[in-house]
């Protein structure tokens, strides 16, 4: 094993040390591939995080490192179990693990880049509104134990599953949120979906979670939480019709039974854009106030 690594050292580091040694040119290269591969590495862990998915790509290292302990080891039947699982385990993972892959390629394309360089503040300042006239509206049906789902768009579009519903375009309001959900009403049935700071249609079908961890007790609403959560960025809002309990799905995870200030704060931490340079200039404006 020893001799294997003097080997690796001596014929494969100290001879790419030396040509990043000879040619500056490929160093610079270098130095610039080691920076893109770390940001594409932070950026994936932040993504996975808390996830489901993050308990595989934990797994997934482990398998990588005994495959790569068991050869230089030599011990060729547990490396060649552990290789098969590699090779014919990629399908397996991409059948399994299908709304996951998908949610990760469509975070890919959104445009999160914007949100490092302008956020108009009277957008905040919309949401922050939206905000709290949901949670007055969450907190009126929980009152009644009128049964709800209200799905707040992300970066992630969802219009395949506003277009399953009835269209609206309306302005957010909490009495409209609670006349959609009152029972035998024609909009009570499904899903309201808030989109663009409206709500963009009301009785939306939502993809169910069929995860076997999931516990019994959810219903069907819950079940939708989240299945949506898991295959979009979108929050959602569940009002239990049995407990009148408020709970709140999000990254394929439910947050059950929160209160309304817990509700709020959620929200806010979730939706809420912070704009590092208003951070910064505000910092500037108290540093030069005690100066005062």
């Amino acid at each position: 094993m020893l001799d294997s690594i003097k080997e690796v050292y001596e014929n494969v580091f100290l001879v790419y040390i030396e040509s990043l040694y000879n040619n500056p040119f490929l160093f610079v290269m270098s130095i610039l591939d080691i920076i893109i591969v770390a940001f594409l590495l932070y950026a994936l862990f932040k993504m996975f995080k808390g996830t489901r998915t993050w308990q595989l790509l934990k797994g997934i290292l482990f398998l990588i490192l005994a495959t790569f302990i068991s050869d230089i080891l030599k011990l060729k039947i547990l490396n060649y179990i552990l290789s098969s699982i590699m090779t014919y385990g990629v399908f397996m993972l991409i059948v399994i693990f299908q709304p996951e892959l998908r949610r990760a390629l469509e975070q890919l394309g959104t445009n999160k880049f914007s949100k490092y360089f302008e956020v108009d503040d009277e957008v905040n300042r919309k949401i922050k509104e939206n905000i709290y006239k949901i949670a007055i509206a969450a907190m009126e049906l929980s009152k009644t134990g009128t049964g709800a789902l209200i799905v707040i768009e992300k970066d992630i579009k969802i219009k395949d599953i506003i277009s399953t519903g009835i269209v609206m375009n309306s302005e957010i309001s909490p009495q409209l949120l609670v006349n959609i959900f009152e029972p035998k009403t024609p909009l009570h049935d499904g899903a309201v979906v808030i989109s663009n700071h409206k709500i963009a249609a009301a009785a939306c079908m939502l993809p169910l979670a069929d995860d076997k961890d999931i516990a019994r007790e959810l219903g069907t609403r819950h079940r939708a939480a989240i299945g949506i959560s898991k295959e979009s960025d979108s929050i959602v809002v569940v009002v239990s019709e049995e407990t009148g309990k408020v709970s709140i799905a999000k990254d394929g995870t439910l947050i059950a039974d929160v209160r309304e200030d817990v509700l709020k704060k959620i929200l806010i931490k979730n939706l809420i854009v912070e704009h590092k340079k208003t951070k910064i200039q505000s910092k500037k404006v108290e540093h030069s106030n005690t100066d005062n």
